[in-house]
């Protein structure tokens, strides 16, 4: 979830693997980093001779994303991951990308994205819901695939090897719990936090918090809809709702005042 618009200044590497992840969400993807910044390095990883990667020759040509061969050498090894790796430190060695965005729901990919964090690279990690919480927790920023929307053209093969997934997806994280702490965390001594910090303490805190994963578009609307907090000037500053106080009155309730004090009398002697 960006909460800062993007700068054509921030040259972002994507790779994709291939072999793990869905044509289908090819073109959903690249639009969602379009956010962060400008996709200088586009490729995709994979066995180009097998069928399983058919689907996404037609999106390799329509989103000049570069292929990169790697036959499985052995079975039950996965080539395609050594090469990914290789190449993403090659990258950053040559020090002209600003951040990675990582295309795929293998938890091989923890110690890469680890790595390239520690390599002053910001590390943005794209993948189903049933991604490993390792790799989501590796991610400065994560994002679930299926809040994308697909591309109108799938085939039937692609959607159900998308969807297949051993158990039911991961529930989202407490809504309540996340918001009043993010708020409590970056509120200033009047009680009010602004919503960049609010969006910035939640995306450091939690990498897959998205408010599209609680049905929203955005952050504003997500906040103005929960009964526990208040927004004020349109959503640019909010707080913990007081409970048991009306949404109109906790905006301007003002302050209370303590009781005056009564003058003490002196007594005098009759």
């Amino acid at each position: 979830m960006p909460t800062e618009n993007a700068t054509p200044n921030v040259r972002v590497a994507v790779l994709i693997d291939a072999d793990n992840t869905s044509p289908r969400h090819a073109s959903a993807l690249l639009a969602e980093l379009a956010q962060y910044g400008v996709a200088t390095v586009k490729r995709a990883y994979g066995d180009w001779t097998t069928s399983q990667l058919t689907g996404w020759k037609s999106q390799l040509n329509q989103h000049a994303i570069a292929p990169v061969q790697q036959f499985a050498y052995t079975t039950g090894k996965n080539a395609t991951d050594s090469a990914l790796i290789i190449d993403a430190m090659d990258l950053l060695y040559s020090g002209n990308l600003d951040a990675f965005a990582l295309v795929s729901s293998d938890s091989d990919f923890t110690r890469l994205a680890t790595r390239l964090r520690e390599g002053g690279k910001t590390v943005y990690g794209l993948g189903l819901r049933k991604t490993p919480a390792s790799l989501v927790a590796a991610c400065d920023t994560f994002v679930y695939l299926e809040l994308l929307g697909d591309d109108e053209d799938d085939d039937k093969q692609d959607a159900s090897a998308d969807t297949a997934a051993d158990g039911e997806d991961p529930p989202p994280p407490n809504l309540q719990s996340l918001l009043t702490r993010a708020v409590n965390k970056q509120s200033q001594d009047d009680g009010w936090a602004s919503l960049g910090a609010i969006g910035q303490y939640l995306r450091s805190a939690n990498s897959s918090f998205d408010p599209r994963l609680y049905g929203f578009a955005k952050l504003v609307d997500l906040v103005e809809d929960q009964p526990y907090l208040v927004a004020e000037k349109s959503g640019n500053e909010v707080r913990v709702r007081v409970k048991g106080v009306p949404r109109t009155a906790a905006k301007k309730a003002p302050a209370k005042r303590a009781p005056a004090r009564k003058a003490a009398t002196k007594k005098t002697g009759g």
